[in-house]
Parts: C-alpha cells; sequence; structure tokens
C-alpha cells in the first residue's frame, strides 16, 4: 500500500556534510500517493548510493565545545584555530565550537566541573586545581618550553627577574596561570607578590600599560608583544624558562571525559597538533592562513607573523613527541610550587597527566 498522501509543506533545507551539501527542497504534489511513494524511494536510493561515496568521519561529525581562556581571535591559540580553520577536525569527524572563560584557572574549573569536554589552560593548571578536587589531567601540550614570557620597556632598567623588586608589572588576570607562573619566577629569585606592584589588566590592558607607561613590564605570552612594538616602545624579552622551567599552554580534559570518550579526546589531540606543527614548520604561512580564518587581524599580519615567529622559537621547541607532556618538568614543578607555598599539597603526578594521546 502507498503511504502519505501529498508532500510535506516545509520550505526546503540544507544540511552541511563535510564539503558537499545534500539539500531537501519542497517536494511538488501528486495527485497519485503511489507515484509519489515511488520518486521518494527512488530519490532515497540516489541519496543513499551518494553518501556511500562520502567519507565516514564526514557523515557523522562528533559536536564538541572548546572553551579558550581568553578571546579565540589571540594568536596564542593558533594552532586551535588552524584546526578548525584547514579542516583537520572536521577530517577526524568532530564538529568544533569555541566559548570563553575567564582565564586559564576559570577554565580548568569549569572543564573539570563537567561545563566544557576540553580546555585551553597552561600545563601546569592541574597542579593548581587538583588539590582542590577538581578532576582535570593535560592531554597534549602545545611546546617544550615556558608559556609565560617576562617582556619590560627597555627603559624601565630590567636585565633579570630580581629587577623587579620595587616595579609595576601587569598580568592578564590573577585567575590565569600565567599568574601563577609569575608567582613562581619571583620565588626562584627571592622575591614575593609583595616585592612589586601586579597589576590585573585584562587581555588588551595587559600590553597597554606597558605601552603607555603604567607598568615597566607584563608577565606575557608571544601574542602581546607586537602591539607594544607597534607603539613604539622598544621592549626586551627575558625568557623566562632559563630561570623557572615552567609549562606551555596544554589541552585540559576532566577525567570524566577521557573515561567516556577517549576517542573523541584524541582525535581533537592529534588535530590540534597539526595546527602547531603548521606553525613550526612556516611561521609566515601559518600566519597568512590564520589571518583569513580569524580576519579580525586583516591588515595587522605583521604582527600575527611576529607572534607566530616567537612561538616558534620561544615556546614550541624542546619536545620529543610532538605535544608531549615532560613529567619530570610537571613533576619539578609541582614541588616547587608546593615548596614555595603557592599550592598547599601535592596531586599524584600521575592524576595531572596523560600522554596516551601522544604519537
Amino acid at each position: 500500500m502507498c503511504a502519505g498522501k501529498r508532500a510535506g509543506k516545509k520550505a526546503g533545507k540544507t544540511r552541511d556534510i563535510s564539503e558537499s551539501h545534500v539539500r531537501f527542497k519542497t517536494l511538488p504534489r501528486f495527485k497519485s500517493p503511489c507515484r509519489l511513494a515511488g520518486l521518494l524511494r527512488l530519490a532515497a536510493g540516489i541519496l543513499w548510493g551518494s553518501l556511500l561515496l562520502v567519507a565516514p568521519s564526514a557523515l557523522a561529525g562528533e559536536s564538541i565545545t572548546y572553551l579558550f581562556p581568553a578571546p579565540p581571535s589571540l594568536p596564542a591559540f593558533g594552532p586551535i584555530r588552524l584546526a578548525q580553520g584547514k579542516g583537520y577536525f572536521a577530517e577526524a569527524g568532530i564538529d568544533v565550537s569555541f566559548a570563553v572563560g575567564r582565564g586559564g584557572v576559570d577554565v580548568a574549573k569549569q572543564v573539570g566541573a563537567g561545563n566544557a569536554p576540553l580546555g585551553g589552560i597552561v600545563a601546569d593548571g592541574p597542579i593548581m586545581v587538583r588539590q582542590n578536587g577538581v578532576p582535570i589531567k593535560i592531554v597534549a601540550v602545545f611546546g617544550g618550553r615556558g608559556f609565560m614570557q617576562l617582556v619590560v620597556r627597555d627603559d624601565a632598567g630590567i636585565q633579570k627577574p630580581a629587577d623587579l623588586k620595587g616595579k609595576t608589572i601587569s598580568v592578564m588576570s590573577f585567575q590565569d596561570t600565567t599568574y601563577y607562573a609569575l608567582l613562581g619566577l619571583l620565588a626562584s629569585v627571592g622575591l614575593t607578590q609583595d616585592d612589586l606592584n601586579i597589576q590585573s589588566a585584562g587581555p588588551s590592558g595587559v600590553w597597554e600599560f606597558v605601552a603607555t607607561g603604567k607598568a615597566a613590564g607584563m608577565a606575557g605570552v608571544p601574542d602581546w608583544i607586537p602591539p607594544v612594538q607597534a607603539a613604539g616602545v622598544k621592549v626586551k624579552v627575558i625568557p623566562t624558562d632559563e630561570f623557572f622551567p615552567h609549562m606551555a599552554q596544554g589541552i585540559g580534559v576532566s577525567d570524566q571525559v577521557l573515561k567516556d570518550k577517549p576517542e573523541l579526546v584524541g582525535k581533537f589531540v592529534k588535530a590540534a597538533l597539526r595546527g602547531m606543527k603548521d606553525i613550526m614548520d612556516d611561521p609566515g604561512k601559518a600566519a597568512d592562513d590564520f589571518v583569513r580564518f580569524v580576519p579580525e587581524w586583516k591588515g595587522k599580519e605583521g604582527a600575527v607573523k611576529a607572534a607566530f615567529n616567537y612561538y616558534a622559537t620561544l615556546v614550541y621547541p624542546g619536545q620529543r613527541r610532538l605535544g608531549e607532556v615532560n613529567v619530570e618538568r610537571l613533576s619539578n614543578l609541582q614541588d616547587f610550587y608546593l615548596a614555595k607555598g603557592i599550592i598547599q599539597r601535592k596531586s599524584p603526578v600521575e592524576e595531572l597527566y596523560t600522554n596516551q594521546f601522544i604519537e
């Protein structure tokens, strides 16, 4: 028996399947239900045959949200934005959307609480929050060196971290893990936050304070160096890694997501590391691609290229395997934070990370 008396009246719609589109349009009315049913069976057969030609990963992209600690337009997040823009996530069969938290510590808490499956934090973030019962691990690190760079005005008379005493230094947020890296840097030379004036200035103010002279320097990241230089201010970049071996950015995942969706996490990590590798191989080309995907930077390509070059030389090198967590560095960092009172108790180091997704 033929089913259905007439075609539906809904307007046509488009469903995005990778790079191809299958369009469902309003069907014309037919007086004969049998004729309509036959045509529908024929159309279904054609559609099924065409779908067999599409890669399975392109058909069933699983949706996932990645939580950034700061605006996702920053070059700091180049690996993620390149992976999205160049289709690496889509090739892996995942559909990634973005959200923004209030700094790395906030992201760690949100991910640990299950409000987002993955998020971007500096890789020592779990050291800070795991002691308070936040169940999060680092599953990949974007580089073998420290993320935070000490950037100071050339006219500030600062040659080394000990010279920060009595100075005003800007940070993005007291909830961001670059702030904790600054505390570690200070402790390594016998200083505390009480020995200087630390200002929480936000993602724009952190570099604007340096550019306008409100701060002698900043606990910054490579993204914030070009804007200061563009304002005509000469700066000195003091790589903090040689004074205080801390960590680069990482991908944080909750224990529950690691347990329930390890394949999804593995796909995300692999795609994101492809974006990082693109920057390492050719910072200039990667910057051009980044600007295509993040048009806010159009006309300021030079700043992105400068930032990517800083990442490629100051942050990304130093890993045996791309994305690998350096367990010894992570463990020593936790010991240091405990000794200096930055944390109150240690967590078992194996609860802070996993390298199971690193090839």
